[in-house]
C-alpha cells in the first residue's frame, strides 16, 4: 500500500485567489476544522506550544467532535484505494490542524500505514485577530 502524506496548514497564511479565497494545499481531502473544533489556543497553558506537543494533542483530542473526526479521517485513509494526501487546516496552523494531523499520523501508523507528515505553518507566530474598528 502506498504511503500517505498528511499536511497541516493555517488558512490565514495561505495565498489567495484574485477574489480573496484562500488556496489550500493540493490533497485528496481537505478538512477545514476552523468551525468544527473549538480553538484550543484559548487554553493559556498551551499558547506557546504547537500541535507536535502531546499537551496540545490532548487538548485537541478532548475537544467536542475531535475523536469522531479523527476516526472518520483514519477510516477514510484506510480505504483500499485510499487517498495519497490529506490536508487539515485551521486558522493559523499551530494548534488544531497540527495536533489533529499528528494524532491521525499516530493512528494510521498503529494501523500499519507508512505516513509522511508536513506542517506548513506550525513554525509561524500565533495569529491574533485584529480588533474590529
Amino acid at each position: 500500500m502506498h504511503p500517505i502524506h498528511l499536511i497541516s496548514f493555517g488558512y490565514l497564511h495561505l495565498p489567495t485567489t484574485p477574489e480573496g479565497s484562500p488556496v489550500p494545499p493540493t490533497a485528496d481531502r481537505v478538512e477545514d476544522v476552523r468551525e468544527r473544533l473549538r480553538d484550543p489556543a484559548r487554553a493559556r497553558d498551551i499558547l506557546d506550544l504547537d500541535g507536535r506537543d502531546p499537551r496540545v494533542q490532548d487538548v485537541v483530542l478532548n475537544t467536542a467532535g475531535a475523536r469522531e473526526l479523527l476516526d472518520n479521517l483514519a477510516d477514510y485513509a484506510s480505504l483500499p484505494a485510499g487517498p495519497r494526501r490529506i490536508a487539515i487546516g485551521c486558522a493559523g496552523g499551530r494548534h488544531r490542524a497540527s495536533g489533529l494531523t499528528e494524532l491521525l499520523a499516530q493512528t494510521l501508523r498503529e494501523r500499519g500505514r507508512q505516513v509522511e507528515v508536513e506542517h506548513l505553518h506550525v513554525h509561524l507566530p500565533r495569529v491574533l485577530r485584529k480588533a474590529s474598528s
